[in-house]
């Protein structure tokens, strides 16, 4: 079972992921992102940097899913990921357009083909004013430029593609009111909603000896 986590900038795909794991005892993928050399420049200068950060993520990704999933799974019948394949194809939409954008969804299409989807996508939903809190608490040095209405364009383009699913192969949560690091109900929650998305027996807690 492939499970791949996605939502906007600092809504805690990476943190859930992890917190995931030992509960489904599933091998964990992790997005690479710190290594495209073009990532701070991007954030300085969008527009003439769009194009090569995209496309260096692009690659990066296609040769991290089409090894890493294949093998994972062929460990573990169980995997999670902080990202999906399509994900760097909602960035496109919002940071290129013209005939850099169409070369781009024509490199994206070729090597579409090759990748295994996510039996299940965890869309985490949250208002823009929310990441934004988040992304300044974590403090990376390359997202200090980032503007609101880059993540607010950005948090548009994934509500029209995850927003309102219409298959039932993504499972929508509201993150606003969720912390997952300090509250267990909240990430109890979250566990809740995947075993029920997947049709699997409810979690329950383990009783104290004795009782």
């Amino acid at each position: 079972m492939y499970i791949a986590i996605e939502g906007v900038i600092g809504v805690g795909k990476t943190t859930l992921a992890r917190l995931l794991q030992p509960t489904f005892n599933a091998e964990l993928l992790l997005e690479i992102f710190e290594e495209n050399p073009f990532l701070s420049d991007f954030y300085g200068d969008r527009q003439r940097y769009a194009f090569q950060t995209q496309i260096f993520f692009l690659l990066s990704r296609y040769h991290q899913q089409r090894k890493g999933v294949q093998e994972s799974l062929q460990r573990n019948p169980w995997l999670i990921s902080d990202y999906t394949f399509d994900k760097d194809r909602l960035f496109a939409e919002a940071n290129l357009e013209g005939d850099e954008l169409e070369t781009y969804f024509n490199v994206h299409e070729a090597l579409a083909e090759k990748i295994t989807p996510p039996d299940i996508v965890v869309y985490l939903r949250a208002d823009t004013n929310v990441l934004m809190q988040r992304i300044a608490q974590r403090d990376r040095p390359y997202e200090r430029q980032m503007e609101v209405s880059y993540i607010d364009a950005l948090n548009h383009t994934y509500e029209a593609r995850y927003g309102n699913p219409s298959d039932n192969r993504v499972l929508v949560i509201n993150t606003n009111e969720l912390d997952f690091v300090r509250q267990t109900k909240d990430l109890d929650f979250v566990i809740q909603q995947i075993r029920q998305t997947l049709k699997m027996a409810p979690f329950q807690e383990s009783l104290p000896i004795g009782l």
